[in-house]
């Protein structure tokens, strides 16, 4: 995979501010909504990315329910895996069906992004709700490769040629399930907001889940906690691991950008090294061996030692079972009885080390009390690794709201 380790900008909060200037210095910036930008790929992963290659003279309007609700809403869009500028010819944001509102960045309705950098949009007054929609519409006058993207977006973008920013019904749409470019969503939240970030990988994305729904576990997490002001950012990566680059860049490069540098991130949970173990041996990963526990052991104590150097409590959970993960598909031989063997020996160092300042027993949560190496059918979607919708409602239920923060 090609572009993984590209450099990072400024934190989104710090950039944001120096881009405003003292006006904002009161207000209370609040991250409320992130998907994390992933590069695309070629031939060396099994799965295809399911976009275009490149558009050109077209509109992309991305439709996503935001935790926390604010007054004033702020835009980041992220081309950290281009090869060339961005171009965003004109850009606009909706409550729901609502009146588009007009986005500039830095005063100008057109706004170019570097490669490797991502550009937060000057702020908007529009009052958003708690658990509320917003839709964001990006017209690319030019010639654009799809090379920064969300693979397992969960929900339906529309992508319309010509400039159609202002459009309420776009015509001669195409759809599509991945995020393009759209990285962050920012609201002038009440100041006793916060945030709490999800770092996983495609149970915490939402694969399983019906597409449109807001079903994922951390969905109904924020609804448990809409009334507390507290936003659950979605770091969920399909096909991410702890230790190494997967279908994203690994938990050790991406723990800056997806926590540490998000405004009003207070807490993390982590939720990674299912695929660090299952992807040995398969199509994702056919030479590699298997990690060590020890390996394992210290990918996370890594990050837990990043969060309380920036005073963030980390919440650990236990990893899922799963037996019988994808049988029948293209991918093969994900399961095995040493990969099962190193599962439960790191579920039981997460359960008993007391490294994270809480933990979250998810694999005593979903695993079939009769066959404890599988999850249990009224959590499985069918494919025996990622939970259906009413999985990740069990697991979110499941939850002890006071180890979170």
């Amino acid at each position: 995979m090609k572009a993984l380790h590209s450099r990072f900008s400024l934190p989104l909060a710090l950039t944001a501010l120096l881009a405003a200037g003292p006006a904002l210095a009161q207000d209370n910036w609040l991250t409320t909504w992130m998907a994390s930008p992933q590069p695309t790929w070629g031939h060396e992963l099994p799965l295809p990315t399911r976009i275009p290659e490149a558009l050109v003279d077209s509109t992309i309007r991305q439709k996503l329910r935001v935790s926390v609700g604010g007054s004033q809403v702020r835009v980041v869009v992220s081309n950290e895996y281009g090869k060339q500028p961005l171009l965003i010819g004109a850009a606009r944001v909706a409550a729901s069906e609502g009146a588009r509102q007009v986005l500039k960045f830095g005063g100008e309705e057109q706004v170019s992004i570097a490669p490797g950098e991502t550009r937060t949009s000057d702020p908007v007054a529009l009052t958003v709700p708690a658990l509320g929609d917003l839709v964001v519409s990006l017209y690319l006058p030019q010639r654009t490769p799809l090379t920064t993207f969300h693979w397992d977006g969960k929900q339906t973008a529309l992508i319309s040629p010509g400039n159609q920013v202002n459009t309420q019904r776009l015509e001669g749409k195409e759809q599509l399930e991945a995020r393009l470019f759209l990285s962050d969503i920012l609201v002038d939240a009440p100041r006793d907001s916060r945030a709490l970030v999800v770092l996983g990988d495609s149970i915490t994305d939402g694969n399983g889940s019906t597409l449109d729904s807001n079903r994922r576990w951390p969905d109904f997490l924020a609804q448990r906690l809409a009334s507390e002001n507290v936003a659950v950012l979605n770091g969920g990566i399909s096909g991410a691991r702890l230790l190494e680059d997967g279908m994203g860049a690994s938990a050790q490069v991406r723990f800056e950008r997806d926590v540490l540098s998000k405004p009003g991130v207070k807490s993390v949970v982590l939720m990674l090294g299912i695929n660090d173990i299952s992807w040995p041996g398969t199509a994702f990963a056919p030479n590699t061996p298997l990690p060590s526990l020890d390996g394992l052991i210290a990918g996370y104590r890594q990050l837990i030692d990043q969060a309380h150097r920036h005073n963030l409590r980390i919440i650990g959970t236990t990893l899922l079972p799963f037996e019988g993960a994808l049988q029948g598909s293209i991918i093969e031989h994900y399961h095995s009885a040493p990969k099962e063997q190193l599962r439960q020996a790191l579920n039981q160092w997460i359960r008993t080390s007391q490294a994270f300042d809480a933990v979250i027993d998810f694999d005593q949560l979903t695993r079939d009390p009769r066959y404890p190496t599988r999850l249990l059918p009224l959590i499985d979607s069918g494919d025996h690794l990622h939970p259906g919708d009413a999985g990740n409602r069990a697991m979110a239920e499941g939850v002890d709201l006071k180890v979170l923060f």
